[in-house]
């Protein structure tokens, strides 16, 4: 197995430690949740650069990061959800948005189609990335100490930078995940229409 599959597959079991340290009741639960969260998000950044660079590029890779990229970002936004920490018509918009998309990337392999990646996709996945870990460092840095209190809660208008920062990421995000599916399904809309 090569270096970019295998940091796929260790996205997948960071995901899973990602997850058990966020609903664990056990003291920097949330530092550890932030941590392990961001070193997945660097194997998403890291796999494909190193497959495309050394030409490592196979279907296992193909078909696994972008699943396993979505299991990430789906699992992290539903247990925002069981938090409080979103409404769940956001995470509902977020999850069927990627279920859409991954509908139609299998409908285009089916049809020897290879679908790529458009701008409006990658902002989205970046303002994906802002709004989990920001709500992620809202989570943890009361573990911090005093010096983190004083960095995250320094007022802004009505209240800490912190909140305005995470509910801004949050309405950005539901913002992007929108565009760029209903840009995705239009300019792709020949591959399911002819299927109607």
């Amino acid at each position: 197995m090569n270096l970019p599959n295998k940091l796929t597959l260790a996205r997948v079991f960071l995901t899973f430690g990602f997850l058990v340290f966020f609903f664990a009741p056990i003291p920097f639960a949330g530092t550890g949740a932030l941590v392990l969260f961001v070193v997945a998000s660097i194997t998403d950044l890291y796999d494909g650069r190193i497959a495309r660079r050394d030409k490592l590029i196979t279907n296992f890779g193909i078909l696994m990061d972008p699943l396993v990229d979505k299991i990430m970002i789906c699992s992290a936004f539903i247990a925002f959800v069981d938090r409080g920490l979103m409404p769940a018509w956001m995470v509902i918009l977020i999850v069927a948005r990627e279920l859409a998309i991954t509908g139609l990337r299998l409908l285009a392999v089916s049809k020897n189609v290879v679908l790529a990646a458009d701008r409006s996709g990658k902002y989205k996945t970046i303002s994906q990335m802002v709004a989990i870990i920001s709500l992620l460092v809202l989570v943890s840095y009361p573990e911090w100490g005093p010096w983190a209190a004083a960095l995250f809660e320094f007022p802004i208008v009505a209240g800490p930078w912190i909140l305005w920062f995470t509910m801004l990421a949050k309405w950005v995000t539901v913002f992007f995940t929108v565009l760029s599916g209903t840009l995705y399904l239009w300019t792709n809309r020949a591959l399911y229409l002819e299927d109607l």
